[in-house]
């Protein structure tokens, strides 16, 4: 299941990748070679935004979260559970933080291994027992295993600079016009098509960025296991989440793609746009695993 999710990942960054080329071939089609400016701008706009925020993520999400972080002293056997996880994985200890909130959810975040960090709810400290909250620390400690932080932000950029340059496009359309000499020529149908691309690739690369969240969360799922040799702590885990109706207070689109429970996912109007794989379908997949067990 680790090998699958990882090569449908793959997969699915190298369909963001052909995306960014068809709308680049969509602008020279439509407007000609003159537009081609503009892809190395909104390239470097998204670059800014999105790797300034990696680079940062861990200060920056405690902020937008308002987590804060502890010590040992503060949760022995909080630590005590991590570090068991930490043994098993291989990888560094964490910064732990705590979300005063009463909806049990979970996330982790860090631009790599050293300078991870993990943080949890009063809620699910509160709802969960030993078992399940192990399998919900080594599920966030799997992201930081899988460099999902880093994945995230490659998929960012690209759907940040394919949204940014058809953006230009589209106002270029209504104020601009188009170059005679095109690559397109005058072949209307084609350059019907590249309208239609240049439209479309937006809401194309948004569901291109939420498949490669799911896949991630499964992958997740998955090396949680390898971690724990024990599904039936996860499993029972997001059994507790689906079981829970409460939403975490802080629910911004920004950070909703990191907790364990997304709080945004319910609202969807379609698992096309869901960063998580429904609830039901993860807690079937591991109970799967439990029978193999």
């Amino acid at each position: 299941m680790q090998a699958a999710n990882r090569r449908k990942t793959i997969g699915l960054l190298i369909g963001m990748g052909f995306l960014v080329w068809l709308v680049v071939y969509a602008a020279l089609t439509y407007f000609g070679t003159s537009t081609a400016g503009i892809v190395p701008i909104a390239v470097g706009i998204a670059l800014v935004s999105v790797w300034g925020s990696y680079y940062g993520s861990d200060k920056l999400v405690l902020t937008m979260t308002g987590a804060k972080l502890i010590q040992q002293s503060d949760n022995p056997k909080l630590f005590d559970l991590i570090h068991e996880v930490v043994i098993a994985s291989g990888l560094p200890m964490p910064k732990v933080a705590i979300v005063v909130d009463s909806a049990p959810n979970a996330f982790a975040t860090g631009r790599n291994p050293e300078h991870a960090l993990i943080a949890f709810t009063t809620g699910i400290l509160d709802a969960m027992d030993r078992d399940q909250l192990q399998g919900v620390i080594a599920h966030e400690m799997a992201h930081v295993a899988n460099r999902d932080t880093l994945v995230s932000a490659v998929a960012a950029t690209t759907a940040g600079a394919i949204a940014i340059l058809s953006d230009m496009l589209t106002r270029m359309m209504w104020f601009g016009g188009r170059d005679r000499n095109r690559e397109g020529g005058g072949n209307p149908l084609l350059l019907v098509v590249s309208l239609v691309i240049l439209i479309l690739a937006p809401l194309a690369a948004m569901m291109l960025k939420s498949a490669i969240s799911r896949k991630r969360e499964s992958l997740a799922d998955a090396t949680a296991v390898a971690f724990t040799r024990n599904p039936a702590g996860l499993r029972s885990a997001l059994e507790v989440l689906a079981s829970d109706s409460t939403v975490v207070q802080q629910r911004s689109t920004a950070v909703a793609h990191i907790w364990i429970e997304s709080p945004l996912d319910a609202k969807s109007v379609s698992k096309l746009f869901s960063t998580h794989p429904p609830i039901a379908e993860r807690i079937a997949v591991l109970r799967s695993m439990e029978s193999l067990g």
